[in-house]
């Protein structure tokens, strides 16, 4: 299972006991002195209210974006390991993309950054090894406050940064990053795997953990170009396949999404979730494998 390429999101941390995201972000309005000023709502899309958090405390208390996020990282790394993380960990994947900012997948903090590149504010390269996994925090780290992937802006630039990547070339001064765009490397066949954009082209991917809102526009893009290439312009062979899990009891209320990751050639596989720490061991266990269903959608054949 050594070669296995996973995404995992921030659900398997709420095993954990401790902080919730909803007690983080109350954190994070107390911290900006915004109670008064903020109205909580679950249709505010969270890129946004943080826009909306961060600009109400710079314009009314002069706080800045840089002790913003580094009170967020202090917050996040807080966050307790628990059995599911070792449990990935005894996979030994090849790979772990991640869009959590702290490192208990790693099981401890790392002690050198194996990027490319030391990246500051994107998180195109930004990786770990630890022992033979590669560990890619993609929405950023707390070793790097700055880095933090929250807002509406962070993820305009972050999205930016990927689509040059991918479709027309990087411009980083740097001599190690390839020039040339990630499809005319796969073209002539020179993919060497410095971004973990390149394994979305070329190796299979088991998603779980992450609820993949719509908010998450970067991931949207990267699946809809992907699919693009498969079935519509078709100037790279792309035969890897991303596999998505889901709780069997949250399909019918998702259904709308697993329609949308159907079309963008993801298969969607729902497992028995009520009991969550046994929801992600099965995942673990068997990658699906047994007692899996998968979700067709409406996608014709």
């Amino acid at each position: 299972m050594k070669n296995h390429v996973l995404l995992i999101g921030n659900d398997i941390n709420n095993i954990s006991r401790g902080q919730s995201w909803k007690d983080l972000l109350q954190d994070i309005i107390t911290f900006c002195h915004a109670g008064d000023c903020i109205a909580l709502d679950d249709k505010k899309p969270f890129p946004l209210l943080y826009e909306e958090i961060f600009l109400t405390a710079s314009k009314n208390h002069r706080i800045r974006e840089k002790d913003l996020k580094s009170f967020i990282a202090i917050k996040a790394a807080e966050i307790k390991s628990n059995p599911i993380h070792s449990a990935i960990r005894a996979l030994k994947p090849a790979h772990i993309l991640t869009t959590n900012y702290e490192f208990t997948l790693e099981g401890s903090t790392p002690l050198e950054n194996t990027s490319l590149i030391n990246e500051k504010f994107y998180s195109i390269f930004r990786k770990y090894k630890v022992g033979d996994t590669n560990y890619w925090h993609i929405h950023g780290d707390c070793l790097n406050p700055m880095s933090i992937n929250l807002g509406f802006e962070h993820y305009g630039g972050q999205l930016q940064m990927m689509r040059n990547y991918v479709v027309s070339g990087t411009v980083y001064t740097s001599k190690e990053v390839p020039k040339r765009s990630l499809l005319r490397r796969i073209h002539f066949k020179e993919v060497y795997f410095h971004s973990w954009i390149d394994l979305f082209f070329t190796d299979d991917i088991h998603i779980f953990g992450l609820s993949l809102d719509f908010v998450e526009t970067d991931l949207w893009w990267l699946l809809t170009y992907r699919a693009r290439q498969k079935f519509h312009h078709k100037n790279v062979p792309v035969s890897n396949k991303i596999f998505y899990y889901i709780p069997e009891e949250y399909v019918a209320a998702s259904k709308y999404k697993l329609d949308l990751l159907a079309a963008n050639d993801v298969t969607v596989i729902a497992l028995p979730g009520k009991d969550k720490l046994a929801y992600y061991e099965s995942i673990i266990h068997g990658l699906g494998k047994t007692n899996k269903t998968a979700y067709h959608g409406c996608v014709s054949e």
